[in-house]
């Protein structure tokens, strides 16, 4: 039988389950990633499990969000993290290193590796043929220890590239595109691999770019083959034993399908306030902007900088916006500064910013009040860039170039020729002394670790009851983000690792007061409509609610990550039967889940709910077994906990040395 790519990958790491679409499946996981906005959390979570020691091949800790020190917590959650790298065999990328996705992709991505990160970006990896996927920090924490990684086995979507991008048009627009076409919900449990003979004309930043952003069709990942161009990258990167040619078989087949005649792509870019309204740029060209943003984990690279370096040398920024550049890494910073490429945008009016995530989460340079923002990043959810009435439009390097120039949103094949680019050094700075090394085994036990007084436990939920009563607490619309509920932004961001305080932010958006209104009606329900939780990994956006007395959340769908965080958490995901019914529901009312605990115990996947008033109406409790497991325990930790430091039924342990 011939096989995808996916599948090749996923039969050389399955250690239980079955591959067939929607059935669990259980994989060995070579690497782990996690960063500073979910690691402490990550971190406290792996110490209640016992283990003395990271028991997968190879751990990393990068701090690359949480990077504006203004007081006392980020540095304390940094001195954390490095002591916790050191004592339980982890690697440790310093601030200021690079942004975690592309600095992964240059130094530890490889072909046919597993990878669990801690954020949903993690798919940047499959850039060079690894199958990374993003997940909560406790399921991060649980392959860390030792487990492998349990996920419905998702449906393989086949994206054929023909032809060759045109001039101005970028990898980029290829992710745009598919956004375009499917929506922020058009890869739910759907794994996207790129095959054909237009995958040769992309280069590693170029696919980098594009299973970045393949996280916002809410996909479980998306994965190149590994050739020349691979092999290319990997010698630059001073890793050529990392090299294995991989590929689908010949006449492999898909679960779906997709084209994209490379040629025909125009200028795409993603109107305010979700990266899925799509459109072509002439159809918003002379809107007037205020800010330009180029950078971040997702078009950081080499190129990316260059083409805006080139359309602007000799000139200057339009004097009615603010235009920030961000590098991915330190090796970036390095090859601008050589090739002249740093100079010329400094000298158009750039302001240039360290190689971190930055404006990307809200961590400064916020647009301001109702303007236009212009940037090169993989979201535009509501007050993201930390100004709550942001008007911000995700586009490429060459259109947020070409309006940086001209002042308005601007097609820049209006600006002719294509400009001719410096070529990336053919020998980068390759520099790992900011990645340091974890003690060894023997020196580890003598490693104490500092807690500043704002990194506080997370919180557990108690076992799940025989019925639950609850309130509701807040009714909320389709596509309700994870910054919604524990939101970016450098004033909230500074409590990722103080559930308390970070709860009270949640559904700030909507209602200032909701968590003290919240913590008054507890236990509690969340009612929301499609892709609730839609967005980042962060756990937070789970343990928050917690933290309020939120039991449930009953929705017409969820994003796959925030389900699945649900869940560890025991906090109950509950569809609608009949999606009619959400109309039903106010704030306040009162609604019962009779004999639920007897129910998951004995797998029904409907469940009643009955208000006060004595209506009722039909859930699905659709969970796999091992997930009612979860639930009936009160979350991933007690179940280990009850288990005597065990493991889900039917899941073998994975361990293996922690080395490089």
């Amino acid at each position: 039988m011939a096989d995808n790519l996916v599948a090749k990958i996923f039969k050389e790491h399955m250690v239980g389950g079955s591959l067939e679409p929607g059935e669990e499946v259980a994989l060995r996981i070579d690497q782990t990633l996690l960063q500073d906005a979910t690691g402490t959390m990550a971190c406290l979570q792996f110490e209640r499990m016992g283990v003395d020691r990271v028991r997968v091949p190879f751990a990393v800790q990068y701090v690359d969000h949480n990077i504006i020190q203004l007081d006392h917590k980020n540095p304390d959650d940094h001195r954390f993290l490095q002591a916790f790298a050191a004592k339980y065999g982890i690697h440790f990328s310093r601030p200021g290193n690079g942004i975690c996705h592309y600095l992964h992709v240059e130094r530890f991505a490889r072909p046919g590796a597993t990878l669990i990160g801690a954020d949903s970006h993690t798919t940047s990896s499959g850039a060079l043929g690894s199958i990374a996927i993003g997940a909560g920090g406790l399921d991060v924490a649980l392959v860390m220890a030792g487990q492998p990684f349990q996920t419905p086995a998702p449906k393989v979507v086949g994206v054929e590239l023909t032809g060759r991008l045109s001039d101005w048009v970028t990898p980029k627009d290829v992710i745009l595109e598919l956004l375009r076409r499917r929506g922020v919900r058009g890869g739910l449990n759907r794994i996207f691999e790129f095959y054909g003979e237009g995958v040769k004309t992309i280069d590693v930043t170029g696919r980098t770019t594009i299973c970045n952003m393949i996280a916002e069709l809410g996909a479980t990942t998306g994965i190149f083959p590994s050739d020349e161009r691979t092999r290319e990258w990997l010698e630059a990167q001073q890793r050529p034993d990392d090299f294995v040619e991989l590929a689908a078989d010949e006449g492999a087949s898909y679960d779906e399908h997709e084209h994209i005649a490379l040629d025909e792509l125009e200028p795409l870019i993603a109107r305010p306030h979700s990266p899925g309204n799509v459109v072509k740029v002439e159809e918003v060209a002379g809107t007037k902007v205020a800010q330009v943003c180029i950078g971040s984990s997702v078009n950081s690279g080499f190129d990316d900088l260059a083409v805006a370096a080139a359309v602007l040398r000799g000139k200057v920024v339009h004097p009615d916006l603010v235009m920030t550049v961000t590098p991915g890494s330190r090796q970036i910073l390095d090859s601008i500064a050589r090739t002249g490429v740093y100079s010329d945008l400094v000298l158009a009016g750039a302001r240039m910013l360290e190689p971190v995530c930055g404006p990307c989460v809200g961590m400064g340079q916020a647009p301001p009040s109702d303007s236009v923002s212009v940037r090169t990043f993989n979201r535009n959810f509501p007050g993201r860039s930390g100004t709550m009435n942001d008007q911000v439009y995700l586009t490429t390097p060459t259109v947020a170039a070409a309006t940086a120039l001209r002042g308005v949103i601007t097609d820049p094949r209006e600006l002719g020729e294509y400009p001719e680019l410096p070529e990336a050094p053919a020998n980068p700075e390759v520099d790992d002394r900011q990645i340091l090394a974890p003690a060894p085994p023997e020196e580890a036990a003598g490693i104490e670790i500092p807690r500043g007084p704002n990194i506080k436990p997370p919180p557990e939920a108690p076992e799940l009851p025989d019925s639950l009563a609850c309130t509701v607490t807040i009714v909320v619309e389709d596509d309700i983000s994870t910054g919604d509920l524990a939101p970016d932004g450098v004033e909230v961001m500074a409590y990722r690792s103080n559930i308390p305080e970070i709860a009270k932010y949640t559904f700030r958006r909507f209602d200032p007061d909701y968590h003290e209104k919240a913590q008054r009606m507890a236990p509690g329900f969340i009612v929301g409509g499609h892709n609730y939780g839609q967005g980042s990994s962060r756990e937070h956006a789970a343990l928050a609610p917690l933290h309020l007395g939120i039991r449930a959340v009953i929705a017409k769908s969820f994003a796959r990550i925030h389900r699945r965080n649900l869940i560890s958490q025991g906090i109950l995901p509950l569809r609608f039967k009949d999606e009619d019914d959400y109309e039903r529901f106010e704030q306040g009312q009162k609604w019962e889940l009779p004999e639920i605990r007897e129910r998951l115990e004995r797998g029904e996947e409907e469940v009643p709910l009955r208000s006060e008033g004595g209506e009722e109406i039909t859930l699905l409790a659709e969970f796999s077994p091992r997930e009612r497991e979860i639930l009936l325990a009160g979350g991933v930790l007690r179940m280990l906990r009850r288990e005597g430091g065990g493991q889900p039924e039917g899941a073998e342990r994975v361990s293996g040395e922690a080395e490089r």
